[in-house]
Protein backbone atom coordinates (compact mmCIF):
# COMPACT_ATOMS: atom_id res chain seq x y z
CA UNK A 1 0.00 0.00 0.00
CA UNK A 2 1.37 3.14 -0.86
CA UNK A 3 1.70 6.26 1.41
CA UNK A 4 -0.91 9.36 1.39
CA UNK A 5 1.14 12.33 1.39
CA UNK A 6 -0.77 15.05 4.49
CA UNK A 7 -0.65 18.16 4.34
CA UNK A 8 -2.44 20.86 6.59
CA UNK A 9 -4.49 23.53 5.31
CA UNK A 10 -3.82 26.68 6.75
CA UNK A 11 -7.10 27.78 7.14
CA UNK A 12 -8.89 25.34 8.68
CA UNK A 13 -5.86 23.38 10.24
CA UNK A 14 -7.17 19.57 8.78
CA UNK A 15 -5.29 17.37 7.41
CA UNK A 16 -5.92 16.30 4.15
CA UNK A 17 -4.65 14.41 1.44
CA UNK A 18 -1.94 16.71 -0.49
CA UNK A 19 -3.93 15.80 -3.53
CA UNK A 20 -6.85 17.41 -2.53
CA UNK A 21 -5.43 21.04 -1.41
CA UNK A 22 -4.57 24.20 -3.30
CA UNK A 23 -0.82 25.61 -3.07
CA UNK A 24 -0.28 28.80 -2.97
CA UNK A 25 3.66 29.50 -3.38
CA UNK A 26 5.90 32.69 -2.51
CA UNK A 27 9.11 32.29 -4.92
CA UNK A 28 12.66 32.85 -4.80
CA UNK A 29 11.94 36.26 -6.56
CA UNK A 30 9.11 37.24 -4.11
CA UNK A 31 5.77 36.78 -5.90
CA UNK A 32 3.12 35.11 -4.46
CA UNK A 33 1.44 32.27 -6.84
CA UNK A 34 -1.03 29.40 -7.17
CA UNK A 35 0.60 26.69 -8.33
CA UNK A 36 -1.28 23.81 -9.84
CA UNK A 37 1.86 21.43 -10.52
CA UNK A 38 2.89 20.95 -6.82
CA UNK A 39 5.84 21.88 -8.22
CA UNK A 40 7.08 25.32 -8.15
CA UNK A 41 10.24 26.32 -6.12
CA UNK A 42 9.78 28.41 -2.65
CA UNK A 43 7.76 28.82 0.49
CA UNK A 44 4.21 26.68 -0.04
CA UNK A 45 1.03 27.11 2.09
CA UNK A 46 -2.02 24.62 1.20
CA UNK A 47 -5.35 25.62 1.36
CA UNK A 48 -8.20 23.18 0.74
CA UNK A 49 -10.03 23.05 -2.39
CA UNK A 50 -13.30 25.38 -0.76
CA UNK A 51 -14.50 28.84 -0.88
CA UNK A 52 -15.49 28.54 2.70
CA UNK A 53 -11.67 27.69 3.53
CA UNK A 54 -10.33 30.74 1.09
CA UNK A 55 -12.83 33.39 2.97
CA UNK A 56 -11.41 31.76 6.59
CA UNK A 57 -7.80 32.19 5.00
CA UNK A 58 -9.03 35.86 3.96
CA UNK A 59 -10.28 36.66 7.24
CA UNK A 60 -7.63 35.21 9.18
CA UNK A 61 -4.92 36.24 7.49
CA UNK A 62 -3.77 32.66 7.51
CA UNK A 63 -1.80 32.64 3.49
CA UNK A 64 -0.16 35.94 4.48
CA UNK A 65 0.86 34.24 7.99
CA UNK A 66 2.25 31.24 6.51
CA UNK A 67 3.77 32.76 3.31
CA UNK A 68 5.64 35.71 5.17
CA UNK A 69 4.21 38.16 2.98
CA UNK A 70 1.54 40.75 1.64
CA UNK A 71 -0.63 38.69 0.01
CA UNK A 72 -1.92 40.79 -3.41
CA UNK A 73 -6.19 40.63 -4.24
CA UNK A 74 -5.06 39.29 -7.84
CA UNK A 75 -4.09 36.52 -5.93
CA UNK A 76 -7.24 35.67 -4.11
CA UNK A 77 -8.95 36.26 -7.27
CA UNK A 78 -6.92 33.73 -9.37
CA UNK A 79 -7.71 30.92 -6.17
CA UNK A 80 -11.51 32.16 -6.88
CA UNK A 81 -11.26 30.88 -10.37
CA UNK A 82 -9.59 27.83 -9.79
CA UNK A 83 -11.90 26.87 -7.13
CA UNK A 84 -14.57 27.95 -9.38
CA UNK A 85 -13.71 25.27 -12.74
Amino acid sequence: MKKIPMRKCVATQEQCPKKELLRIVKTPQGTVEVDLTGKLNGRGAYLKRDAAALELAIKRQSLKRALECEIPEEVYARIREVLGE
